[in-house]
């Protein structure tokens, strides 16, 4: 990197395209240096993706799986399980609209700090402080305004940081690369479950928690990684409204089947996991039958299991995907397993019923984070525009995270928890299909 400040920038800029056509042509160069990586510093990358996914997904699942589900229940007027379709159905447009933006806009920076890291740490910050304050206010819609706003940091995170695997990771080791940050995040939500149900009759504390570990997740994330290298040196985007406007533009579907194969699946996979993920306390409470402190022990021992399972599927199966060179296989098996776990609370309604779900569909949701995110990166169209396309692609659980709450708060309200299973099974499979069909990737 010394060598490299000492290039003009015009060098800089070739030795950029060159390192990017290198890579290309060999999976184990970086295509941010066209060299070999250092086993140290894949190392950093991968505790980076890590700890990021453990942190940001502990601290979110301290509020969306436990806190806030219990902090409606003090909202005058309003039906706790509608309002969880409610508020998510918001934050989730915030969430669509903020990981494209963000994603797009970090192709665009010319920091010297690099084109990721300043939206990483102001991401950061804003997600931490709004997290926190949305357990401040009993006022619906300014607790919506808050959760909205902790979206819009969270996706100024995510966006620029899953970049990171197209940037600056070798092709070659992308799968275990994903496998951690998958790793974290399946990791990362049963920990804060558990940190939850801690506070599950104290929650501003809980709330208070989970933005610190929000606002570290981006900050200890960058301080772990390699440093990025400054951006000063590439072309400066044409800045315009109308030139901003078309660089929002998606791939043209007749050159990227493959790109939107992997959008459905992904989208389908989602909504699935977001219909039974987001209201597994209420399962527990209203369609199992298990009182408050009851349904906290469940929860527990769910996040429990859970954690257990996604170390081991998600430590496992990036690596087996980089040695056997196949991406699909594991996200099709994957699916398969989370479709079956979604069905033992439908067939069995007890505690049994939960902990046979975490355990299944635990492992099958882990081995699919840890590898999707790889699949993803594989069938860009364009790899200079790696953070706009991965922000489209991550719009799929934008919206699998709006619409499972809907289709769940729908189904639950009108018809109860027993249509609702089957579902989120049918979906899962649906997903399955898509991935199947992609013709790009083994």
């Amino acid at each position: 990197m010394a060598a490299t400040a000492t290039l003009s920038k015009e060098e800089r800029l070739v030795a950029h395209n060159a390192a990017i056509a290198a890579a290309d042509k060999d999976p184990s160069l970086s295509p941010e240096t066209g060299k070999p990586v250092s086993k140290s510093t894949l190392f950093r990358f991968g505790a980076g993706f890590l700890v990021f996914g453990i942190l940001w997904m502990s601290g979110l699942g301290i509020v969306s799986s436990v806190l806030l589900p219990e902090h409606y229940k003090a909202i005058e007027g309003a039906d706790p399980e509608a309002l969880v379709g409610i508020v998510n159905s918001f934050t989730a447009v915030a969430s669509l609209v903020s990981n494209l933006l963000f994603g797009n806009f970090s192709d665009r920076s010319r920091s010297r700090f690099g084109r990721r890291t300043p939206w990483i740490v102001f991401g950061a910050f804003l997600g931490g402080v709004t997290l926190f304050l949305t357990g401040t206010t009993h006022n619906a819609v300014l607790l919506t305004i808050f959760y909205c706003a902790c979206m819009f940091g969270l996706n100024c995170m995510i966006a620029p940081l899953v970049a990171i695997l197209s940037d600056r990771v070798p092709s070659g080791v992308r799968g275990t690369m994903s496998a951690f940050y998958g790793a974290g995040s399946t990791i990362g939500a049963p920990i804060g479950t558990m940190i939850g149900a801690l506070f599950i009759t104290n929650l501003i504390p809980g709330f208070a928690v989970a933005g610190v570990l929000m606002f570290l997740g981006g900050v200890v994330a960058v301080i772990i990684m390699p440093r990025e290298q400054s951006a000063d040196y590439l072309p400066k985007e044409e800045s315009s409204v109308k030139d901003i406007l078309v660089s929002f533009r998606p791939p043209k579907f007749s050159t990227a089947h493959d790109f939107y194969k992997a959008f459905a699946g992904r989208f389908c996979m989602l909504v699935s996991y977001q219909m039974i993920n987001v209201y597994q306390l209420y399962i527990i409470q209203n369609y199992i039958g298990q009182s408050v402190k009851q349904s906290a022990v469940t929860i527990s021992v769910v996040s429990s299991i859970i954690m257990v399972v996604s170390l081991i599927g998600s430590f496992i199966s990036g690596p087996v995907s980089d040695l056997i060179g196949r991406r699909k296989v594991p996200v099709i098996v994957a699916s398969v397993l989370f479709a079956v776990g979604i069905a033992m609370p439908w067939i069995f309604p007890s505690s049994m019923g939960m902990y046979l779900f975490a355990g299944i569909a635990g492992l099958g949701y882990a081995v699919y984070s840890a590898v999707d995110q790889a699949l993803l990166v594989d069938v860009l169209p364009n790899k200079e525009e790696a953070g706009k396309d991965l922000g489209i692609l991550n719009l799929a659980t934008t919206l699998g995270q709006m619409c499972g709450p809907i289709i769940m708060s729908a189904i639950v309200v009108n018809a109860g928890y027993t249509f609702a299973f089957p579902v989120s099974i049918a979906l899962a499979v649906i997903g399955c299909f898509f991935i199947q069909i992609i013709k790009g990737v083994k």
